[in-house]
């Protein structure tokens, strides 16, 4: 990690009674804990950790609209940001239900979560568990003048002493502007939490030596306007109404907070698919700033106009509403008010959410007719119809859910995209060394993909299922293979 305004030697000694060293080079005031008071007593803070765990585990497996399909981060190599060229080896964790990441790690080194962005030291075998955070539910712990630098996580490892340090991903820019700024790192502890100094920081993460494992999320303090690489991200309602309407949600490229925001979406009232839509902002986001956003042609939007705040430590995520009246192409862009230059932009066709409206319309008519069911859209051909002498896995009520055919299977492995090795090893529970043992058993990539679906059906036994794989998929999929998949459930 490139240590930025701190000697090599000193970054490397740093020790718990040490005191912050800032950008600057020089010692910041006050000592290195910052124990904090009032709201964080022992009954709040203890409860706060075992009160996560509990949402985590209804949470469904989600990717933040900030990665692409495979969870890894999307965001380009900032112009502004100084480009990083470490040595350190990417892994792809094990994800288990609840939300939670696994990571075996066999041999000293410095390895980088493919998923989270999350930088590992060990100086040994270790196995290292680790989930997302809500920053919204520590709130009362961040005291001004710190503010959230990145996504909170909840560290664990079976061998503590091995796990020498921890590198958070921050969703700032720092550019130029890294003299006044101040890196630390909110450490939850037992009986409230700490605020503790960072051993090093870098264009993109936040070293922190380990003191002892609990939630932990990096903080910053700026004499100057904090910059973030931002996030655009588009839901649409799903209802019966022929006009449309969207929710568009501004955002810092930190997944804590864009994970707040998928869980408010499916917590809320409505029913909203995800507009899939590239996030990343082009320019950098400030708070203060004011945005506007456009849609051309002219859309009934509200608020017509935001001021910019990070929304990490805020419960209630605020959102711009959109009201298309006549469903057609149309453009959204993200506009600053100052300087009138556009930060975001996206065009979106009709068949951006056509055929998951379909779908959802074909699938309330066969619930009508059993003995007429046809697929709503073409791509469901590729996996034919259902065998009447297909296996069924059997169900309270007698009626038989089936198992997905070997063509069902194909159809859905070439719809599987670059990144379905790590969507077996993820969502599947494949071992690497399943993929390469049918790697070197068959050259042909959709049949690879196809043979890996088929060795997860035949682990599932009965309940190798269409309904089963998409639950194992989550949102790791395009909305072409959810849409097939519930094809799949409709017509069996």
């Amino acid at each position: 990690m490139s240590e930025r305004g701190q000697e090599p030697d000193r970054a490397e000694a740093l020790s718990s009674d040490e005191k912050e060293v800032t950008s600057s080079g020089t010692e910041g005031e006050g000592s290195t804990e910052e124990h904090l008071a009032g709201e964080a007593s022992s009954e709040s803070s203890s409860s706060s950790s075992s009160e996560e765990e509990s949402d985590e585990e209804q949470e469904e497996k989600e990717s933040p609209p900030s990665c692409n399909e495979s969870g890894e981060n999307c965001l380009p190599p900032c112009e502004h940001c100084r480009n990083e060229n470490d040595q350190k080896e990417e892994v792809t964790p094990r994800r288990l239900a609840g939300g939670q990441f696994v990571l075996q790690l066999d041999a000293e080194g410095t390895y980088q979560c493919s998923l989270t962005g999350l930088i590992f030291e060990v100086t040994g075998c270790v196995k290292i568990t680790y989930s997302l955070l809500s920053w919204s539910k520590y709130a009362s712990l961040v005291a001004k003048p710190w503010i959230v630098g990145g996504p909170l996580f909840d560290v664990r490892c079976d061998s503590a002493p091995a796990l020498t340090s921890i590198q958070f991903p921050h969703s700032l820019c720092l550019g130029d502007h890294g003299a006044g700024m101040a890196f630390k790192v909110l450490h939850v502890k037992g009986e409230g939490a700490a605020i503790e100094p960072s051993a090093a920081y870098s264009a993109s993460h936040v070293r922190w030596v380990v003191s002892s494992l609990s939630p932990v999320g990096p903080l910053i303090q700026s004499q100057e306007p904090v910059q973030y690489h931002g996030a655009v991200i588009l839901y649409k309602a799903v209802d019966e109404h022929p006009s449309l309407s969207f929710r568009v949600y501004v955002a810092t490229n930190n997944d804590s907070f864009i994970k707040d925001i998928s869980k408010a979406v499916k917590h809320s009232n409505k029913k909203f698919v995800k507009i899939d839509k590239p996030p990343v902002c082009q320019k950098l986001l400030q708070n203060g700033k004011r945005y506007r956003l456009v849609c051309e042609p002219e859309a009934e939007i509200t608020p017509e106009e935001i001021e910019f705040v990070d929304g990490s430590l805020l419960k209630l995520k605020s959102y711009i509403e959109v009201y298309v009246e006549k469903p057609d192409e149309f453009t959204l862009s993200l506009v600053e008010l100052d300087s009138d230059a556009t930060v975001w932009k996206a065009k979106l066709r009709e068949r951006d959410w056509i055929h998951y409206d379909q779908n959802k319309n074909e699938q309330k008519r066969s619930t009508g007719s059993v003995k007429k069911r046809k697929p709503a859209l073409s791509i469901l051909e590729e996996g034919g119809l259902c065998s009447k002498k297909q296996k069924t896995g059997g169900t309270a009520d007698g009626i038989g859910t089936k198992i997905l055919t070997d063509q069902q299977l194909m159809a859905v492995a070439k719809q599987l995209g670059r990144q379905w090795k790590e969507i077996a090893i993820e969502c599947l529970e494949m071992e690497m060394k399943d993929i390469e043992e049918i790697q070197g058993m068959e050259d042909e990539v959709n049949m690879q993909k196809f043979l890996v679906l088929r060795k997860w059906r035949d682990r599932q036994q009965s309940n190798g299922t269409a309904e089963a794989l998409q639950r194992s998929l989550g949102d790791k999929g395009s909305y072409e293979l959810e849409l097939m998949l519930q094809g799949f459930s409709a017509q069996c």
